[in-house]
Parts: structure tokens; sequence; C-alpha cells
């Protein structure tokens, strides 16, 4: 197969997407890389081309790589994922909207261009996280514990990142009180995994970051995510709160640490949409491997079962095809880029 992947500047040296790139050509699939950051991109000849089975992005919030990935799926090309499911959880304020029209256990959210606005809020929902509508990474995001901080300065890290204030629409939601661990949830195309690690907001919190097993309930939310946006690589944050689980954040094509053999299962399951569609693009998204009780866990590291409790195995390198012509792409060297330690995909909380 051929494929086309694009990626943004902030995620030039990451292990995801880029040991995903390796891998596919190490199968002998035929890759090549757009970098909407730092290149210039015959846009019109290359997508008109449509000389690829499948585009994927892996982007920053707001960064150029969606409207690429839009143009492509303009002339009907597949994605993944699809672009309005992108778009539709990139937008965090939109996101909110939709996943509480769903009836998934989402914060009540408010929205505002400019942080004193907030003020408005009732006293008795305070604390508030309050983040950029389209940050990412969890830049920018901060609790607010009473009225009279709504202007206190965002941290330096998150000044000039991306999300950071500066115009911007911006979203509260009433703090959930939780034991300062998150539960990141990743679907890869129906498959699923859970992770527990420390909140950005409780930074004191000593938290390992490892695998853990995924009850039906949280499974059954996490599946649904991906019904209501028409996702296929996804994670979704989810906090434990005093009334049940709770999300506040959803990625597309996040970091899918922890997950065992991540780079071969995404892989696997990037060749699998590309030649089959995407669940946005009408072949629907898998909810049935989450477990019911009495069934194995998902997420959960057994021995010879895979997130729906089937034997499970190991992807198997598909048949290498023939190469077409390389148009004015370039594609990441083969030596492995200086490390760095993986970003936190989680937006906030």
């Amino acid at each position: 197969m051929r494929l086309c992947f694009l990626v943004e500047e902030q995620y030039r040296h990451d292990g995801m997407p880029l040991d995903v790139i390796r891998q596919l050509g190490a199968w002998g699939h035929q890759v090549d890389v757009l970098w909407p950051g730092r290149s210039l991109i015959p846009i019109s000849e290359a997508i008109r081309a449509g000389s690829h089975d499948a585009w994927v992005l892996k982007t920053v919030s707001g960064g150029p790589g969606l409207t690429l990935l839009e143009a492509a799926a303009s002339v009907g090309l597949t994605t993944v994922n699809d672009v309005r499911a992108i778009r539709g959880v990139r937008d965090k304020a939109l996101a909110a909207v939709i996943a509480r029209s769903s009836g998934l256990p989402v914060p009540v959210t408010y929205a505002a261009a400019r942080p004193e606005e907030f003020a408005e809020i009732p006293a008795a929902e305070f604390p508030l996280v309050v983040k950029p509508a389209d940050g990412s990474s969890g830049r920018a995001v901060r609790l607010v514990a009473t009225p009279d901080r709504l202007l206190d300065p965002v941290e330096p890290e998150g000044a000039g990142a991306p999300g950071a204030p500066g115009g911007e629409l911006l979203i509260a939601q009433p703090y959930v009180p939780n034991s300062g661990t998150d539960l990141k949830v990743y679907s890869v195309a129906g498959q699923l995994y859970a992770t527990e690690r420390c909140s950005p907001l409780h930074p004191a919190h000593a938290v390992r970051e490892r695998q853990v097993p995924l009850t039906p309930e949280i499974a059954r939310i996490a599946a649904e995510i991906g019904t209501v946006f028409g996702l296929d690589l996804y994670g979704v944050d989810i906090l434990l709160g005093p009334d049940g689980p709770v999300v506040v954040d959803i990625n597309d094509f996040p970091s899918f640490r922890q997950v065992p053999d991540a780079v071969a299962r995404v892989s696997a399951a990037v060749l699998e949409l590309a030649r089959n569609g995407t669940a946005g693009q009408g072949s629907g998204s898998s909810t049935a491997g989450f477990p019911t009780a009495g069934s194995p866990t998902a997420g959960q590291s057994t021995p010879g079962q895979s997130t729906s409790g089937q034997a499970k195995t190991t992807p198997a390198a598909p048949a290498p095809s023939t190469p077409a012509p390389t148009p004015p792409f370039t594609v990441p060297p083969a030596a492995a880029p200086r490390p760095r330690p993986a970003a936190s995909i989680g937006g906030g909380r």
C-alpha cells in the first residue's frame, strides 16, 4: 500500500508516529511524509494525484495539517482518522456539546473569550479547570480555586505555546474531585487498553505510569466515544470522581503509551483502516471489543488474550507492495532521531 503521513513540527522527534512510519516501511509499504510546518507543499498536485491509499495526520490543535487532511478528504481520499471526527474533538467546546448531548459523562462546560468572564459562574461551582478550547498536550491548563484568581498568569511554560491564552476561546469546567490519578484509555481500531498516570493538576501525587485493568463501565464509555465521534485511533482521559467516571478529554491519534506492542498494533490498524475505510467514512465504529461481566478484562495483559477476550496474535507483516512513483514528499531518515520524552497528550482535567 501507499500511505501519506502529515506530521506537525511538534512531533518531528516523537516515536508516535515516526516508529509507525518506519514499521510500515519495513513491512514493504511505501510511506511518504509531509511536514506542514517546515516545507513547501505542492498541495494541488499532491492531492489531485490521488495516488495514496490513505492519509494519516499527527498534528497539534490549530496546526496546518488538518487543512491538508480535509483537502485530501474533499477529493474522496481515505483519511485516518476521519477529518470530521478530528475536527469534532480538536475543538474542546464543540466536543463537550457533542458528548453531553449523546449522554456521555462530561462536566458542565462554559465558554468565554476572556478568563474574567468566568467570574459570572456561581461561586459554588469553583474550583474550575480552565483551558483553551483548541489546546493540546496539557498546555495552559490551570486549576482556578476562586473567582478572584481567574486573572492569575499562566505558568511560564504555557506562555506562547500552542494553546496558551491569547484571544482564542477558553472553556471552563467544574473541578472533579479525584485521587490525583488519571485514567487514559486508548482505542486501536476497536481494541481498548487502559493506563493510569499522575494528573497534571496534581504533580506532587506520585503515580507510576502503567497499564491497568479496564472495567466494563469504563470500556463501555470509551467505546461509545468512538461511536459518537466516528474515531478509530483515539485516547480518552477519564477521572474517577465521587459520582462515577467523568470524561475530561478526547484525543485523536495519541501517544499510545503503555499499550503493549503499540507500534505494531497501530501500524496494523492504519493498514486495516486504509483498506476498509474509517468509522467516520461509513464503516462504523467497533464496539464489540469491550468486555461484559464475566469476560476477560479489556486492556489487561493476559497471556494469549486480546482485549476482546479472543486469542491474540502478533500482526503479521503485510505483503510488500510495488512502490509508485515518488512525488515531492520527504521520508524520515532511517536512523532514529534524537530521543525526547513523549509528550503528555491529555488536554486537561
